[in-house]
């Protein structure tokens, strides 16, 4: 992979989880993780919901030009529909920024973001652990299993689902993160 598209999966996660915490950080008199969404911190007619949305928008933007050239990279067909729809699940992520809460639309990007990106990167694991990588399939398979035990709890514990987002959300980068590092620098030294 070139260069370019790895730089832009390395700083996609951190920009959208500064701009998250910079509307928190901004919205911090009324916003509270257990009564509330994350969307909450862009909603329409809200002052500042800018600074979550632009970096969300700029952060999908990245990661979809890494995921792409990932795809490009991947060799097992099943991996490859991994990331298809891990790609899909990006372009929700654009229509969260573009779309914010308070818009018809917001409801199903968010939820496609949150279900395709799971997905995505479960039948990717799959999909590389057929190939050869067990470890890190099985590692993906244990993720998304947490990953969707702690979710549910989530929702039934607290009022507000961003307890549960941010389980989603962690779960992501921590598999993003993972596969990158397997991938790119694990396996090239």
């Amino acid at each position: 992979m070139k260069k370019s598209p790895l730089w832009a999966g390395i700083l996609s996660p951190p920009l959208a989880l500064g701009g998250i915490g910079a509307a928190i950080i901004i919205n911090r008199s009324w916003w509270r993780l257990t009564n509330n969404a994350i969307s909450d911190l862009g909603k329409v007619g809200l002052p500042y919901n800018w600074v979550m949305n632009v970096p969300l928008f700029i952060s999908a933007v990245l990661a979809i030009y890494y995921a792409v050239g990932l795809f490009n990279e991947l060799k097992n067909t099943v991996s490859k529909i991994g990331i298809g729809v891990f790609i899909t699940a990006l372009f929700f992520l654009v229509g969260i920024a573009i779309f914010p809460e308070g818009t018809k639309p917001h409801y199903a990007v968010s939820w496609g973001f949150f279900l395709a990106g799971s997905v995505g990167f479960l039948i990717t694991g799959i999909g590389l652990w057929l190939e050869g990588q067990r470890k890190f399939g099985a590692f993906t398979v244990l993720l998304f299993i947490v990953e969707v035990l702690l979710a549910r709890w989530a929702f039934n514990a607290f009022k507000g689902v961003a307890v549960a987002e941010f389980i989603g959300i962690s779960a992501i980068i921590i598999w993003h993160y993972t596969l990158l590092w397997e991938t790119f620098f694990v396996k090239k030294s």
